[in-house]
């Protein structure tokens, strides 16, 4: 028999768990970790070189300077499998009031998300910046990391649960404190590895940044695994414990 009060923290660390794998989910999938505001778009000129970078970042080659460039200019969000800018519906791109703006969006392959990040965005020949290139293959690889150590803790404990045994609990609940650990690693690598790109690049006037709502969902996710890690491994020493008062006792 499971006491009550293990049976309602692992019902609970259940919960966190659930929630925890969602929202890391949903801000993996979305583009919005990081996005640029530049001001309206003014004179032939201007419009000419915004139309030219949009359809060098739609059609082009892969390149950091040239996407950069386009993020900053266009409203850009990026996020760790997507980035996207923002232009009118139409083809007219002079931004009336009344202008109906849309998110074009591009994504990552998994080739580009490994290309190399140099020390001079689009400069092939200044060398390799080893500092950003780790951060950015970090952050696309800790979360997939967390991801599957969730679904592996899911795993031993539904296989816990068809053998009615609480002894894997501290097993699981080791598995949720490092998923943790992985997702916040992410938001500190992405969060390290934009501060060291706007320090290589030249950010437009007017041109300002913020975090977007994925980056908080993933945020949000870290701290719900390492409490559903906390409430399993307590879980499992008070029931450990109590086993063996028991054990002792029958003993005696």
């Amino acid at each position: 028999m499971v006491d009550n009060r293990y049976a309602t923290a692992l019902v609970i660390s259940c919960v966190l768990s659930v929630l925890a794998t969602v929202y890391l989910s949903v801000a993996v999938g979305t583009q919005h970790w990081y996005q640029y505001s530049s001001p309206t778009v003014r004179g032939e000129a201007n419009v000419s070189e915004l139309r030219s970078l949009y359809e060098e970042f739609m059609d082009g080659e892969f390149d950091e300077k040239t996407y950069s460039d386009t993020l900053f200019r266009l409203n850009g969000t990026v996020g760790l499998w997507w980035r996207c800018v923002t232009v009118p519906e139409n083809a007219v791109w002079h931004r009336d009031p009344d202008t109906k703006m849309a998110l074009e969006c591009r994504s990552f392959s998994l080739p580009q998300q490994f290309t190399p990040k140099y020390k001079e965005p689009g400069n092939h020949n200044s060398g390799e910046d080893m500092l950003r290139t780790y951060l950015w293959r970090s952050q696309f690889l800790l979360p997939l990391v967390s991801l599957g150590l969730v679904v592996l803790a899911g795993l031993t404990g539904f296989c816990a649960c068809l053998c009615r045994s609480l002894a894997p609990t501290l097993g699981i609940g080791v598995l949720h404190l490092l998923a943790g650990l992985c997702t916040l690693a992410t938001v500190c690598c992405y969060l390290a590895g934009t501060d060291l790109l706007h320090r290589v690049s030249v950010l437009p006037d007017k041109v300002d940044g913020s975090l977007g709502w994925s980056l908080y969902l993933a945020l949000i996710s870290s701290p719900l695994h390492m409490m559903a890690a906390a409430l399993l491994v307590w879980a499992a020493r008070s029931h450990s414990q109590n086993y063996y008062r028991m054990t002792a006792y029958r003993v005696a």
